[in-house]
């Protein structure tokens, strides 16, 4: 039987890789309140443009979000059972597979942009407004893939303090960039995606050379080895169908949204942005799961797996709870700070209700997300995916059918994440994810 160190070592080693990974996360999602910020005081429609061209990214760059969980669990499996050579070189396998997808999603948008961003269906104003944004965005996806792929690596190799160095000064230059390009240069929602565009970029360029320093510190040489990517790629399959189903439920969110007009969309796009702060924060300890499940699994330590997993659920819920009374409590003072629109204000602060009862059972969901994606149990995954968006499609499609509005279409939204919670509890009451072994 494994030796399973205290609670407060476990603790230790839990924190040691949340703390700086919440703050990476955390800064992501900030980083797209402030943009809802400069964007939305420019206008409603500017603000309801951005969500329309903030969902069509996020579903691109969620679905390769692979390149990042599944290189963590490869390069912690591996660092697990004792070969950092080989953990890199898988590691730098991912890197290469995210420019070469990065590539192609650039070009494919750059085409579809008008078809995409009509299939919403909002008003001609917000539609011009997400295509203006998108025409920029698409040029920094080969430079987001990287950054995903690369930060993944560093996880896997049990150090998230670099990824939150790198991606803190990132957005704060973001920021900076924001207000001159769109206030100072008046360039509008252009110049808030063309900040981005620059400050991706060159985060992107600062972690692939940390993970190239170490590969040679590690005596591994940086190859192209096709079938090598092609395996990364393959591994990584049930984890694309994993994250669509959930951006899939996202999106059907925003459509739906979209619907209630333009006061609607952009309250939508508020209680979004605020919603994936929260993801975000609560991703921390499922991301330390994926790094610390891998490793343990990859030295046979079954035992350890188990007692990780109990103490970050444990903090999961705790977490959530917090988030959630935080929500709740500082509603009436945050609704005024991201649009001047009384009907914006209004509609936020009612959504916010909602939100605040979701959080704690996103708690359980996305520990346990973590540590089935740090075992490799991503088949598992996906069809649990698929399971959550067959209960909540026919709820968001009720609320349009009867023009319910916004609260209703996040109350149904709380019906996918309590589908997730069951799906992913059985499963982790079983044995049938543990497999040990690089």
């Amino acid at each position: 039987m494994d030796n399973v160190p205290p609670r407060a070592q476990l603790d230790r080693e839990i924190f040691a890789l949340a703390l700086p990974t919440l703050a990476t996360l955390v800064s992501e999602p900030l980083l797209l309140l402030a943009d809802s910020a400069i964007v939305g005081h420019l206008g409603t429609g500017e603000l309801a443009g951005l969500a329309l061209a903030a969902n069509v990214l996020g579903v691109l760059t969620g679905l390769s979000i692979f390149l990042a969980y599944a290189t963590t669990g490869t390069v912690a499996r591996r660092l697990g059972a004792g070969d950092r050579s080989s953990a890199l070189s898988g590691g730098f396998d991912g890197l290469v597979l995210a420019v070469l997808m990065g590539a192609a999603l650039c070009l494919g948008l750059q085409a579809l942009v008008p078809v995409v961003t009509a299939a919403y269906g909002a008003d001609p104003a917000v539609t011009s407004a997400a295509t203006t944004y998108l025409r920029i965005a698409a040029f920094g996806l080969p430079a987001v893939l990287l950054l995903l792929a690369g930060t993944g690596v560093l996880r896997g190799l049990q150090d998230t303090r670099t990824p939150l160095r790198v991606v803190v000064a990132a957005n704060l230059g973001n920021i900076g960039l924001n207000l001159v390009l769109v206030y100072g240069w008046h360039l509008g929602i252009a110049g808030s995606a063309l900040g981005t565009l620059i400050a991706q970029t060159g985060a992107a360029a600062v972690v692939a050379a940390v993970v190239l320093r170490r590969m040679r510190a590690a005596g591994a040489t940086p190859r192209w080895r096709p079938r090598a990517v092609l395996g990364a790629a393959r591994a990584g399959s049930w984890l694309v169908l994993r994250t669509a189903t959930l951006q899939g439920a996202v999106t059907l969110t925003t459509v739906v949204a979209a619907t209630a007009g333009t006061v609607g969309l952009a309250a939508h796009q508020v209680v979004l942005s605020l919603w994936v702060l929260l993801a975000f924060a609560l991703d921390a300890v499922a991301i330390a799961g994926q790094a610390l499940i891998g490793r343990a699994l990859g030295a046979g330590e079954v035992a350890l797996g188990r007692a990780l997993t109990r103490r970050m659920l444990l903090w999961g819920v705790l977490a959530g709870l917090a988030f959630g009374l935080t929500v709740w409590l500082t509603r009436p003072f945050s609704v005024g700070l991201f649009s001047p629109d009384p009907g914006v204000q209004q509609l936020v602060g009612r959504v916010l209700l909602v939100v605040a009862v979701i959080t704690p059972l996103a708690g359980v969901v996305y520990v346990l997300d973590g540590v089935l994606i740090g075992a490799g149990d991503s088949r598992y995954l996906a069809l649990a995916g698929l399971i959550s968006l067959l209960v909540y499609v026919p709820l968001a499609l009720l609320v349009q059918a009867r023009a319910a509005g916004l609260v209703w279409l996040w109350l149904a939204y709380g019906g996918f994440t309590l589908a997730r919670m069951v799906t992913l509890t059985l499963r982790a009451r079983t044995d049938a994810w543990i497999r040990v072994g690089a």
